[in-house]
């Protein structure tokens, strides 16, 4: 009798001990922290500012300087840069429309913001998102990129949770709203980094 006794009662802790286990490996979403809404709202604020930095005084043979022809040249990643924040924004928008799920595989900023920034891994901008001088003014360049940057710090800073609407990157996965506007910021950041490689162009002009 005791040795059924001793039975059951360590049947009952294996099973209480995989169900544990079952449990803390269930994929639920944590909610959205202020210390990382307020991550991402100073990211997207600091490369915005970046850009305009970046951008500030060129003159027209700066602006338009392309340092071979298979790159581009500041105006083009500028460019390149608005028609991004335009198109991301609104896939951020329609993602906060759709359904909300519960799941944590999808918070991934860390990660993409790691690979985004690595300058020496080039990319082929999507036809779509290539520059096709859509602008003619660097003003009005300019112009679309902030109004759309200040829709994207208001969603970073207004919207509810985050972290509960998912859609998916070609490169990445399943990528939460939240890791989708730190995306648009590493963009950014990214582009910065190219704008910057041709100004150190031995040919670029000084003036």
């Amino acid at each position: 009798m005791q040795t059924n006794s001793l039975k059951r009662r360590w049947s009952t802790l294996c099973l209480s001990a995989l169900l544990m286990t079952i449990a803390s490996s269930t994929l639920v979403a944590e909610p959205l922290t202020e210390a990382e809404r307020e991550r991402l709202v100073a990211h997207l604020g600091k490369t915005r500012q970046a850009l305009l930095d970046a951008v500030d005084g060129l003159s027209k043979k700066q602006w338009n300087y392309k340092p071979s022809e298979d790159k581009w040249s500041i105006a083009e990643c500028t460019e390149h840069l608005a028609i991004v924040e335009e198109v991301l924004g609104k896939n951020v928008v329609e993602l906060l429309e759709s359904p909300a799920v519960d799941r944590s595989d999808t918070a991934k900023e860390d990660e993409v913001m790691k690979a985004i920034v690595d300058r020496s891994q080039k990319f082929k901008a999507p036809e779509v998102v290539a520059p096709a001088q859509r602008w003619k003014k660097r003003k009005a360049m300019l112009k679309a990129f902030e109004a759309q940057r200040a829709a994207a710090v208001k969603i970073a800073k207004e919207a509810q949770d985050l972290r509960s609407f998912v859609g998916p990157h070609p490169a990445f996965g399943d990528l939460d709203a939240y890791t989708w506007l730190f995306f648009l910021s590493g963009h950014t950041e990214r582009h910065i980094a190219q704008i910057e490689e041709v100004k150190e162009d031995p040919g670029f002009p000084k003036r």
